[in-house]
């Protein structure tokens, strides 16, 4: 049953208004619900024609829709599954998703297909963390061509606050739980980012690449 903007499934109120006033439909995060559950989501959403995005997503469900929805497209690393329209058009304007580490690229790879499922540019520029600062310094015109900069750094997380200190676009912080035990699986990194001294940083939670991501794309729409 379909009422006021929402579909009533009974376990789930599918928000198919979403995508009017947020300028992209309800996202599924998978964790936690059935692989059935997860298809009767998806079938709504794709029945009012929309972009269909599943987040943190194993390869058990996907083969389990793959059955239903053959069409569906996976990436592994970034756990994220999505069935997007043809015909999307993309923004001129670039985002830039930068990573401390080799090991925050399953993270920043999650914010990079939410992006480019919205329909944005998108670069990456991995493993330029501030053990080897030169590595930053040495990219400083493609960090400045960013609309939105999108760090993703675990450890001390002090990545964050040296690009924001170069450019001067918004820059789009996310702490990943990357790090030795006193990093307190993400704890440190995002406190440091929280307490950054260079203005324009905003963060989001531990590990979540796909809010980064969301955001930058609404930035990047404006």
């Amino acid at each position: 049953m379909q009422d006021k903007g929402y579909c009533d499934l009974g376990f789930a109120k599918v928000d198919t208004d979403r995508n009017r006033r947020r300028g992209f439909p309800e996202i599924i995060y998978a964790p936690g619900k059935t692989n059935q559950q997860l298809v009767d989501i998806a079938r709504r959403i794709i029945r009012t024609g929309q972009i269909l995005l599943i987040t943190r997503i194993n390869n058990n469900s996907v083969a389990f829709l793959k059955k239903i929805f053959p069409e569906l497209k996976y990436n592994s690393e970034a756990r994220i599954a999505y069935l997007k329209k043809k015909n999307i058009s993309k923004t001129k304007r670039m985002v830039l998703v930068v990573t401390a580490g080799t090991s925050d690229i399953p993270i920043a790879q999650e914010a990079a297909v939410t992006l480019e499922v919205m329909g944005n540019r998108v670069k990456r520029l991995y493993d330029i963390g501030v053990a080897g600062v030169h590595r930053v310094i040495d990219r400083k015109n493609l960090l400045r061509k960013a609309k939105v900069i999108i760090v993703v750094a675990g450890m001390e997380g002090a990545l964050a606050s040296i690009v924001s200190g170069m450019v001067s676009c918004p820059v789009i912080a996310v702490p990943t739980s990357v790090g030795y035990g006193a990093n307190f699986k993400g704890l440190s990194a995002l406190l440091t980012m929280l307490n950054s001294c260079s203005p324009g940083v905003a963060v989001v939670n531990i590990d979540n690449g796909f809010g980064a991501g969301y955001l930058a794309g609404l930035i990047n729409k404006v």
